[in-house]
């Protein structure tokens, strides 16, 4: 299910591909990963149908997913903002997998027993980011950030990470685009990354849900330093030039499909309908919603994301565990989690909320 008229998918916006947002509608995935399972799904005699609803709004969407519910879907792939799948997500009892939202509000206090999630949480991409630099000693930060109510969201997260990785944040600095020439000044990325900024710093941390100020922002700081988050590198679920574990054959299997590049919300609907295909396989007879989510909430439930390890969801909060890749745009640099990083379970579980500190415990 999609949001009708989704403006991150306006062509003028496609065209300018900044790092994190979509290429294009998530149902292609979701397609793809349908026909590749086809000879599992013959075998089984199951026949799946791959139903692409558009919904306006958040009414529109409950109405949608109860309609889906009562005609007997085993399973649901979501690409909606994060108050749409919070209003509509406890009026149904099927499983719910979100492939297009990284609030961390869907994950903490909007958790639900059967809304997984295959893309990363934004705390996840400010922890993969957060060892890179860790890993490289880059360890004074400048950070810069819009002035909308997502991007204030996503600095929380990213100073989160930046305190679990005890990393210094020298200054905190909030940037303006305006047509006003008197405002000119507040968008200037010479003026906001001076030294008067908060003293000497060894990367810049840009947070910009819109990207028009970040994509301006590499080669134009005063100081000669790396700049990352939503410009220069950048931690993703995917990126088209990942050379490893099988990645490229799959890129092409998307590229021939959708005539563009896979994106990580690409990778995020094709894994989720893996899952959901994967779950119903499992059942020897026809598969119901309720069989299908238990076989998702398994502790040895686990899927092939192309990343050279099994990934599966976590108990307490349904965020697929997953390496994320470190990208520049042009090629993928690194991964996280960064070498050297431990946990006392699963290193997988240092990138986004560990159950200690979490505010769900939807499957605990």
């Amino acid at each position: 299910m999609q949001r009708a008229d989704d403006e991150r998918l306006a062509p003028q916006r496609v065209a300018l591909a900044y790092p994190g947002q979509p290429g294009g509608p998530a149902a292609e995935a979701v397609e793809m990963a349908a026909k590749e399972s086809q000879f599992e799904l013959d075998a089984a005699r199951l026949r799946v149908v791959v139903d692409v609803r558009a919904a306006r709004s958040a009414d529109e969407a409950k109405t949608m997913l109860q309609q889906l519910a009562k005609a007997g879907a085993a399973g649901v792939v979501l690409d909606l903002p994060a108050g749409w799948i919070t209003a509509a997500a406890p009026t149904v009892a099927m499983p719910l997998i979100n492939a297009g939202e990284s609030a961390e509000t869907l994950r903490q206090e909007g958790c639900r027993p059967h809304l997984f999630h295959t893309l990363p949480g934004e705390r996840m991409r400010a922890d993969a980011l957060a060892q890179a630099l860790l890993a490289r000693r880059w360890t004074r930060v400048l950070l810069l950030h819009g002035s909308s109510a997502d991007d204030a969201a996503r600095l929380a997260q990213v100073q989160a990470a930046l305190k679990r990785y005890r990393l210094t944040p020298v200054a905190v600095k909030a940037f303006k685009l305006s047509a006003d020439p008197r405002e000119r000044d507040l968008a200037n990325p010479l003026l906001l990354t001076g030294i008067a900024a908060g003293g000497e710093y060894d990367a810049v941390w840009v947070v910009d849900s819109d990207g028009e100020f970040a994509r301006t922002l590499p080669y134009r700081t005063a100081l000669p330093r790396p700049v990352v988050g939503d410009a220069g590198l950048s931690a993703q679920a995917w990126a088209p030039r990942f050379e490893r574990y099988g990645a490229p054959q799959l890129e092409r299997r998307f590229s021939r499909t959708a005539h563009r590049p896979m994106t990580g919300f690409d990778w995020a609907a094709y894994m989720a309908a893996k899952a959901l295909l994967q779950a119903a396989l499992e059942q020897a007879a026809g598969p119901n919603a309720a069989q299908v989510l238990k076989a998702l909430s398994r502790p040895d439930f686990t899927l092939d994301g192309f990343k050279g390890v099994r990934l599966g969801f976590r108990a307490w909060d349904r965020q697929l565990r997953q390496p994320l890749l470190l990208t520049d745009g042009v090629a993928v640099v690194g991964s996280a989690p960064a070498e050297g990083v431990m946990h006392p379970k699963n290193v997988l579980d240092t990138l986004g909320t560990d159950a200690a500190e979490s505010a769900c415990k939807a499957g605990l």
